[in-house]
Formats: C-alpha cells, sequence, structure tokens
C-alpha cells in the first residue's frame, strides 16, 4: 500500500468507528465531502493542515491517521515511515507508543562491545533512532541491524541486546513505562 493510501484507510477506519457519516466528518474538518472521499480512497495527498484538521475532528492524534499498524518488533529504514509537509516543517513518524506513565529521552553512545540487558518491568517499551553508526539492537533472540535514520521499537520485558558496529555510534532512546 500506498502513504496515501494507509492514511485514506486509516481515516476511513476512525471515521466508521466513530458513527461519522463522510458528509460530518468533511464538515467537522472544514473539508469538502469529494475531497473527504479521495483522500479515504488514497487519491489526494492531504496537505499538513488539512491531517492536522482531521485529526482533531476525530478526537486522534495526528499519528493516528499516519500509522499502517505495527507488529511486536517494527523497525523504521532511514528511508521509509510517512512524511507530511507544512511551510516550514517535515515530518516523518517512526513509531506511535499508547502510554499511560512515564516517557524517558535518553542520548546513548553505543561502544562496539555487545551489552545484554535484562527484561525491564512489563509494560516498558524501547524505541530509538539512530543518529550515527551502525548498531545491532532488539530482542536478544532477534536483533536488528540500524544504520543512521533507522528506528526500531520492541517490548523490553524480556532480554535485549546493543551492540556498535562502527567506531562511532549515537542513538536516541526513548524508554516508555505503561
Amino acid at each position: 500500500m500506498t502513504i496515501a493510501r494507509d492514511i485514506g484507510n486509516n481515516i476511513r477506519v476512525l471515521r466508521e468507528a466513530a458513527g461519522h457519516s463522510l458528509a460530518d466528518l468533511a464538515a467537522s474538518a472544514g473539508l469538502s465531502k469529494t475531497t473527504l472521499h479521495g483522500i479515504e480512497q488514497g487519491e489526494a495527498n492531504p496537505t499538513l493542515s488539512t491531517l492536522w484538521a482531521l485529526a482533531a475532528a476525530l478526537d486522534v492524534p495526528l499519528g493516528g491517521l499516519l500509522d499502517g499498524g505495527a507488529s511486536a518488533v517494527t523497525v523504521v529504514r532511514a528511508d521509509q515511515g510517512p512524511t507530511v509537509r507544512g511551510d516550514a516543517v517535515r515530518g516523518r513518524l517512526l513509531h506511535r507508543v499508547h502510554v499511560r506513565g512515564w516517557v524517558e529521552l535518553y542520548e546513548l553512545d553505543v561502544d562496539t562491545t555487545e551489552q545484554v540487558s535484562d527484561p525491564h518491568r512489563l509494560g516498558v517499551e524501547e524505541c530509538l533512532l539512530v543518529t550515527e553508526g551502525r548498531v545491532e539492537i532488539g530482542p536478544a533472540a532477534d536483533p536488528r541491524e540500524l544504520a543512521a535514520g533507522d528506528s526500531i521499537r520492541f517490548d523490553a520485558a524480556r532480554p535485549h541486546v546493543y551492540r556498535g558496529l562502527d567506531e562511532h555510534n549515537r542513538a536516541v532512546l526513548l524508554m516508555v513505562h505503561h
């Protein structure tokens, strides 16, 4: 599926789940019914302001329109992920994590020595974006190799590994405590 089709499908599913008709959602978002229909069919490339209006009308975060779904381990490569553009901003959705709890942000330097981390408490996820070099990271049973610009999200309530693959490896880590 293309990004436009993913976005359109997400909007249609969210609209139907909320019990809105096409006309009702279009009016709430300040769009024509024809425009909304084209977006839902994946035939239009909505602007960032249009997506924000639809997200507000559906009472969901912007990522809810962009995300194509997730599995237990999700890797997003540097050239992947839905992108939205405004007049001065370009944003790429890496991962969505629904949370009630704490989110911790870390800047990491990753050495070439392998580190096996013990499982964290149930409900802890890690989401990491490689900013320099290459790293091997993820569940100990299934680590993934990532390069600068790639990201990963996984359940950290099981053993997981970190290992730098280049001389200089840096990353940004979100630890999400549900």
